[in-house]
């Protein structure tokens, strides 16, 4: 007999606004915790001092995560000049200082440089495998980690503000993947002198953005107040919030009953590319990818 799970069954998405210091596994586990819920996941690591937007994931929800990584972010960076630092950023110990600081117009001009798919090769202290053992298990080992420049995509950096002669702070539009300690140490080196992140924010993930993320003492303040937790259901975002971008499609009773055995259905007047969220009475029941003429399940909700 198959155990049964802690929890509640709940689905939905959190918008986390992560708290500086604290890192996204331990941030998923007091969600999942202040919920009862049986399962959560995040989408998108971001750095124990990096702060802002966390999607966090409850129940079948999760099953959307993989949408979420590949969604478009923004973030808010201040960049320190003159020193770098074994991390690209304040946690680390300084490597390298100069003297030089580039003038505002030159840093501006720079930014060029920067955009569209670009080449970009991951900091040391970052969860890429190299050898099959995380990069930052290696480099907290004191081994020098060579990592290879992957390709990535910048959209947009806008210059912000130049704070003193050693700050500057951007906002930046990217893709997956995107290191913006590995954009400020490039950077940095580009204008002849050597530079780290100071702060660094998130302020949007695909439709979650920073104007609607609750704070988990704010959840936590929600959760006392309401022995039920209908308070803090009341927070949660649709399990389709994840999906905005791909389309929907209505399908029958009998279709519906088809797809949640894993078997495939051949709706009429199929006119869409790449996957497809399946619903019946406006409820979500799978995503599926097109196959010819026919639509085959990938992810199956139990609702």
């Amino acid at each position: 007999m198959a155990r049964r799970k802690k929890g509640r069954k709940l689905s939905g998405w959190i918008n986390l606004d992560k708290p500086y210091e604290l890192g996204s596994t331990p941030a998923v586990s007091r969600v999942r915790w202040l919920f009862h819920a049986q399962k959560a996941g995040h989408a998108g690591t971001l750095d124990p001092l990096a702060t802002g937007v966390l999607p966090i994931a409850l129940g079948e929800a999760t099953k959307t995560v993989s949408f979420m990584q590949d969604a478009a972010k923004t973030y808010r960076v201040s960049v320190g000049l003159g020193v770098s630092t074994t991390t690209d950023d304040m946690e680390g110990e300084p490597l390298e200082t100069s003297e030089h600081r580039p003038e505002t117009a030159e840093i501006k001009a720079a930014l060029a440089s920067f955009t569209g798919d670009i080449q970009q090769v991951p900091p040391q202290f970052s969860a890429i495998r190299k050898d099959g053992v995380r990069a930052y298990t290696k480099a907290r080992a004191g081994e020098t980690v060579e990592l290879e420049a992957r390709s990535v995509r910048i959209d947009h950096i806008r210059f912000l503000r130049r704070v003193d002669a050693d700050h500057f702070t951007l906002e930046v539009d990217c893709g997956k993947g995107v290191y913006i300690r590995s954009l400020a140490r490039d950077l940095a080196l580009q204008l002849g002198t050597r530079g780290y992140v100071t702060k660094l924010r998130r302020t949007r993930v695909g439709p979650f953005d920073e104007k609607s993320a609750l704070g988990l003492d704010k959840l936590t303040n929600l959760g006392h107040s309401s022995p039920d937790l209908a308070a803090l259901d009341a927070c949660l975002l649709p399990l389709t919030t994840a999906l905005d971008d791909i389309p929907a499609l209505a399908i029958s009773g009998d279709e519906a009953s088809r797809i949640k055995q894993g078997q495939a259905i051949s709706p009429q007047g199929l006119a869409f590319t790449g996957p497809v969220l399946l619903t019946y009475e406006e409820l979500p029941v799978a995503i599926a990818d097109q196959d010819g003429e026919t639509l085959k399940p990938v992810r199956v909700f139990n609702l």
